[in-house]
């Protein structure tokens, strides 16, 4: 529990009381089962399992693009997610989702209490910025995991994300979006801002160009710098370097004499919930229409009509 609350357990009872519409009943059941998910899955011990070696965590961190670009005004940590170029293909279910879950502890065990003592107050969520750059037909491939990246947020990091903030939307999210926004609780939905172009300008309303993703620091000319130090989807990027010193040194203290062993943190897929389940049909069935409508399109393309 002290994993969870870091301190600040009236905050922590609330985001649970939120995300069960404030029903009392519901809100302890939910922690409770997330306590025990802890347990049999000894998450209090995966800030000390690294994915080694490391050239696989390099393939990880290559096609789960995710890092932290800084923080906002306010002080929230600003973490920037790649779901249109995530391609979620070098590595098994398990090492996404350990990397996944090893992110969400270090942002709650490190990060928010870090930021809490700097700005002396309780800072316990965070600021996403989804970058929709690349995203294709292929992202039906992915809807599984993805499904089950966020049923493990849902269950057991719930209302840790103050606003979600989508930027560089092709056309094809903009219809799956028209099919998933009436799935979503209203709760969630006022969380969620579509923002024009690379969001550069919206952005910078609450965040200082420091702390502003690589992929909304577009220019004139619409390209945008991408030096490695830039770029907090890459392991070279200080936030990675300082997530995986950390695991790595977790892992010397807990286990000084033993060698790191490889293999992934395994942890119990969640079954996902009926709303998961329904926005993952949805979101298929969306993504199938285009995909037909684009072969119609490629069979039909060159084909000369004659008028006679």
């Amino acid at each position: 529990m002290q994993n969870v609350h870091q301190g600040f357990r009236a905050e922590t009872l609330v985001r649970f009381l939120k995300a069960r519409e404030w029903n009392v009943a519901k809100a302890h059941k939910m922690l409770v089962d997330c306590l025990h998910w802890r347990v049999q899955n000894t998450i209090d011990d995966i800030l000390a399992k690294p994915i080694v070696p490391t050239e696989l965590y390099g393939a990880v961190r290559d096609s789960q693009l995710i890092g932290m670009s800084g923080y906002s005004r306010e002080g929230l940590p600003v973490f920037a997610i790649g779901v249109g170029l995530s391609t979620f293909d070098k590595a098994s279910v398990h090492y996404y989702v350990q990397s996944h879950i090893q992110i969400n502890e270090y942002r709650d065990r490190v990060i928010l209490p870090s930021a809490s003592k700097k700005h002396g107050r309780p800072i316990t969520t965070c600021i996403k910025v989804l970058d929709m750059t690349g995203l294709k037909l292929s992202a039906l491939s992915k809807i599984k995991l993805l499904t089950i990246i966020s049923t493990i947020d849902d269950l057991n990091y719930p209302e840790k994300t103050n606003t979600y903030y989508i930027v560089n939307a092709p056309y094809i999210f903009s219809a799956c979006w028209k099919v998933v926004k009436p799935l979503l609780q209203e709760r969630t939905r006022k969380k969620i801002q579509v923002l024009p172009g690379c969001g550069r300008d919206e952005l910078l309303k609450i965040m200082d160009i420091a702390s502003l993703p690589h992929f909304c620091r577009k220019d004139g000319s619409g390209s945008s710098r991408n030096s490695e130090n830039e770029n907090c989807f890459s392991l070279d990027h200080p936030f990675h370097q300082q997530l995986y010193n950390y695991i790595k040194q977790q892992s010397l203290i807990t286990e000084p004499a033993q060698p790191i062993k490889q293999g992934s943190f395994h942890v119990d897929l969640p079954e996902p919930a009926a709303e998961e389940t329904e926005i993952a049909k949805s979101l298929e069935s969306e993504l199938q229409k285009f995909e037909k409508g684009n072969m119609l399109s490629k069979s039909t393309d060159g084909i000369k009509i004659d008028d006679d």
